[in-house]
């Protein structure tokens, strides 16, 4: 038995928009992850098997190779590559689905498209502070991943027996990647229980698990091995680490979409380290990850110090300005939000 989480009113809206709707969009966040991807195919398979033939996934850019397995990645449409089709499917849209963001600001690009957009908006999402600017908001931070919600909101409409192979095969993809293979945020009785049925549908979560984590490029793996000997940096007094690459650095390793994915929790290896950050120079600004184990608030650092926020345990936040004055920040956040000082943490909070 799974607890009724999602209230009941935002479920019946919803669900009176799917029974209603002729044309559907759902978008995602920019640099689609396995949760984005995950939770956006798993309702695209759900939608084309109730009967829904116009049913469209809209990312705002490319995503990582390693995904592109997954059913239905074949038919993402990236609005990097093709804005105006992009658009033209938001404009038509009788129903839009904003799926594992809180603002419009993580859509970037796709953000004034959607925004203007006719068609009634319902936001699915597990991310703290949800803007107002959909519909129907289904924002429920204690749960583990959007995927997830994908599937109580599956369920709670009573239409379990539509939830294809297809769609369980994505749905597990974003529970999985969205909790470091279930390591983190994963702790709740539940979740296991919505594997079993997962499972029960068809899907192999071992060989989910060797798709996403274990084909890498060679690139990938030589820069691994550069980034954990020559870039890794200890502050053994604040129980933290720090990786960093430049966009020189990412170039010298023929850099791809997703070959930094899994880097910042390389450290958490490390004994008496609690906190992980990863910096990475992008086009126009900074990338920053960061990840923790235990008590401490990496989403308070993120918001603190980098324009973000995310989970305790997993969050992000970016950087408009130089690598070198990115890690100026990093280390005086270190000092002043010390991972070693419980009290520290909580007068920041």
């Amino acid at each position: 038995m799974i607890t009724k989480i999602i209230h009941e009113e935002e479920i019946q809206r919803a669900k009176k928009y799917v029974e209603k709707g002729d044309r559907f969009v759902i978008v995602t966040h920019v640099s689609p992850d396995g949760d984005a991807l995950g939770s956006s195919l798993g309702l695209y398979h759900f939608l084309l098997a109730y009967g829904k033939d116009n049913v469209a996934v809209i990312v705002p850019n490319n995503f990582p190779a390693f995904y592109r397995w997954m059913p239905g990645a074949k038919d993402v449409v990236i609005h990097e590559k093709y804005p105006e089709f992009a658009e033209k499917l938001i404009r038509e849209a009788d129903v839009i689905f904003c799926l594992d963001f809180n603002e419009p600001k993580r859509i970037e690009k796709l953000a004034p498209a959607v925004l203007a957009a006719e068609g009634r908006k319902v936001m699915i999402d597990h991310h703290l502070n949800p803007a107002d600017f959909c519909r129907v908001t289904m924002s429920y931070p204690e749960i583990s991943s959007t995927s997830e919600m994908i599937f109580r909101f599956i369920c709670r409409m009573g239409l379990f027996d539509l939830l294809n192979k297809d769609a369980a095969v994505c749905i597990y993809t974003g529970m999985m990647t969205d909790t470091g293979a279930f390591t983190y945020n994963s702790n709740k009785p539940e979740i296991y229980t919505i594997i079993s049925q997962l499972i029960k549908k068809g899907i192999d979560k071992d060989l989910i698990y060797r798709k996403v984590n274990q084909v890498y490029s060679e690139n990938r793996l030589r820069m691994m091995g550069y980034v954990l000997y020559e870039k890794m940096r200890i502050y053994p007094e604040y129980q933290a680490a720090l990786i960093t690459l430049s966009k020189e650095e990412l170039s010298r390793f023929q850099y791809q979409t997703g070959d930094t994915e899994g880097f910042v929790n390389l450290p958490l290896s490390i004994e008496n380290v609690c906190f992980s950050t990863f910096i990475r120079e992008d086009q126009d600004y900074v990338k920053i990850s960061f990840r923790s184990v235990g008590d401490f608030p990496c989403n308070q650092f993120a918001s603190s110090y980098f324009n973000g926020g995310g989970h305790k345990n997993a969050s992000g936040g970016e950087f408009y300005g130089s690598l070198e004055d990115a890690i100026a920040l990093f280390e005086k956040g270190l000092r002043e939000f010390n991972p070693n000082k419980s009290e520290e943490i909580h007068k920041l909070a």
